[in-house]
């Protein structure tokens, strides 16, 4: 059974699913919100929104070294990799993913920090149900989820991190707000949740 997330909350992978995970899959989904009844009383359906998933590679020092965005799909070493940007929201399920090798993460690497953000600055208030979730690729069982709750004027959102911890991985709620259309805009504010 898969832990569900609170702001703030940490904790060990490996405590948690009684073993070393060698492949994880952070997967985001969210829906439109629907529109409210027009002059006329129809209900429209809300309009896609296209929220991008995105991940930043920090070293111990604090400096970024890499990141994984719909621009740059996988990082240089070739250990984390996106699955592309969807731009319909179409289906069920998460509507983008990225798939992180653990085991070939460089060990110059302390921590991966994942972000949620509106290319086209359309704000959290136009989305519903937004999660983000890790999954064991080895299995396909959801390891944990974490809610982005809150609708907002904001047009990004710092998920969660993962970070180095004694000899393995551990995980970090950390569901900050903020303002950015991609990874560039938001790489400063992520220095200070390492």
């Amino acid at each position: 059974m898969a832990i569900s997330l609170a702001k703030g909350q940490r904790v060990s992978l490996e405590k948690e699913t009684g073993r070393r995970l060698d492949k994880v899959i952070m997967g985001l989904g969210w829906d439109v919100r629907a529109k409210k009844k027009g002059l006329f009383g129809f209900l429209g359906g809300g309009d896609n929104i296209d929220l991008d998933a995105s991940a930043a590679l920090f070293d111990a020092n604090g400096r970024l070294t890499d990141q994984v965005w719909f621009s740059q799909l996988s990082s240089r070493d070739g250990s984390i990799r996106h699955s592309g940007d969807n731009l319909t929201v179409a289906g069920e399920g998460d509507d983008e993913q990225i798939q992180v090798d653990l085991s070939q993460v460089p060990s110059t690497i302390q921590s991966v920090i994942f972000v949620v953000s509106s290319y086209s600055k359309d704000t959290f208030d136009s989305i519903e149900n937004a999660y983000c979730r890790l999954v064991d690729a080895a299995t396909g069982s959801e390891v944990l989820r974490y809610s982005l709750t809150g609708q907002g004027a904001h047009t990004a959102q710092i998920m969660l991190s993962l970070y180095r911890k004694d000899s393995g991985w551990s995980v970090r709620a950390i569901g900050e707000k903020t303002q950015g259309r991609t990874i560039k805009d938001l790489a400063r504010k992520l220095q200070n949740f390492l």
